[in-house]
């Protein structure tokens, strides 16, 4: 029981090391062949959008909105997916003695 335990503590810190490091990473994210470009954090947080002028239609406004939208989702899902590959490798070696079935 003590092994588990010193296996978790550790796991722990190896995860709050690697969220940290992630955390700090920017992850982009483009739309429209590149006339958007959204930049995010591996917190999340939205960063930066960038946009070509050209892009801006008086006559469809509504697709910048879209560019945005699907420029940031890009990005944010970069920076998940990163973040699940990081942490599902932590607990990789753990001996959990049976507790998960």
């Amino acid at each position: 029981m003590q092994s588990l335990m010193k296996q978790a503590a550790q796991m722990q810190s190896q995860m709050q090391k690697a969220q940290a490091e992630l955390a700090q990473k920017t992850y982009v994210g483009t739309a429209g062949g590149g006339v958007v470009k959204a930049t995010v954090k591996g917190s999340l947080e939205l960063v930066s959008v960038e946009f070509d002028p050209s892009v801006l239609d008086p006559e469809d406004p509504e697709l910048v909105g879209d560019l945005v939208v699907a420029a940031v989702n890009q990005a944010t899902q970069a920076a998940t997916d990163e973040a699940a590959a990081a942490m599902g490798g932590l607990g990789g070696g753990m001996d959990l003695g049976g507790l998960l079935g």
